[in-house]
């Protein structure tokens, strides 16, 4: 009988816990609405994913100079490559990738050509 009378005030409990939450997420949007942050938060995360890597940081990443030639930069980027691939860090592995792929496109537009 006990059992009974606890499972029904966990049900019933559980009940008036999802609809208070379901109420509070509706007026949060609600106020989000007015506020204007809704636009805002879709515009931040429109502007981070177009974020595009600059020559310097692909530089910086790789750790070559202006002077570096592409056989150096291309050395550069299998060794950085290598090293993260067995580590285990896909994120620098990743921006390693990114890097090359920046300093590649500059190269291809200065007519200096890649092997």
């Amino acid at each position: 009988m006990a059992a009974k009378i606890l499972a029904n005030l966990i049900v019933m409990g559980s009940g008036i816990l999802v609809r208070a939450v379901a109420q509070a997420y509706r007026k949060a949007l609600q106020n989000a609405s007015k506020n204007g942050v809704a636009q805002e938060t879709i515009q931040n995360a429109a502007r981070r994913g177009s974020k595009v890597m600059n020559e310097q940081e692909a530089r910086q990443i790789l750790g070559v100079t202006e002077k570096s030639t592409w056989d150096e930069i291309s050395q550069r980027y299998d060794v950085l490559f290598e090293r993260n691939a067995k580590s285990g860090s896909f994120y620098l592995q990743s921006k390693v990738h990114r890097a090359k792929e920046c300093l590649e496109a500059l190269h291809k537009d200065k007519g200096q050509g890649t092997s």
